[in-house]
């Protein structure tokens, strides 16, 4: 179904990356992470909370770096972003975009974490999908190709942090993981 003018159809993304030697249950902590999802980006000079309980559906965090373009006189590009749910039995979140300098548009994603295959204990995926309104500068393509190079990023420092702080220091750390029914 072609449309004649691009502005009302919306822009959908989704890649994948893999974790490897490291669950499910290990890597969801560090993915629900809403107020500092920094660290697992480097383009991001900066994330933290504006509002709300960090993981708490509602919640607001405040993000700023360098990986797309702002639209504007600021060089850096930022955006608040506002948790709308979350599920720590299949392991997903979606958040939206509530302002941003980035001309994004009714922008929604959702980051989940999967099995990789049948035995867990050879890694997970990491999934990130997204809904937006077309981008003014920018073609699918080109953001999709962020999306892929930052999933695969974030999944590389997953591993790293596992690795960093031993499995057993985040096997303990999900018993903690509020479960919601």
């Amino acid at each position: 179904m072609e449309q004649d003018s691009h502005h009302h159809h919306r822009w959908e993304g989704k890649v994948s990356a893999r974790v490897r030697n490291v669950t499910k249950a290990q890597a969801w902590p560090l993915v629900k992470d809403f107020f500092n999802i920094h660290k697992l980006f480097p383009t991001l000079v900066t994330c933290y909370g504006l509002h709300g309980s960090n993981g708490d559906p509602g919640c607001i965090r405040y993000c700023a770096g360098f990986s797309i373009p702002s639209n504007g006189p600021e060089s850096v590009s930022w955006s608040k972003e506002r948790l709308i749910a979350v599920d720590d039995v299949d392991f997903w979140l979606k958040y939206e975009i509530v302002e941003s300098n980035i001309g994004y548009n009714s922008y929604e994603s959702t980051m989940k974490v999967l099995s990789d295959n049948d035995d867990e204990s050879n890694g997970c995926m990491l999934e990130w999908s997204f809904v937006v309104d077309p981008v003014q500068g920018l073609e699918l393509e080109e953001l999709v190709t962020k999306y892929r190079v930052a999933v695969q990023v974030m999944g590389q420092k997953i591993e790293e942090e596992i690795q960093k702080f031993g499995l057993e220091h985040f096997n303990s750390k999900t018993l903690n993981v509020k479960k919601c029914h």
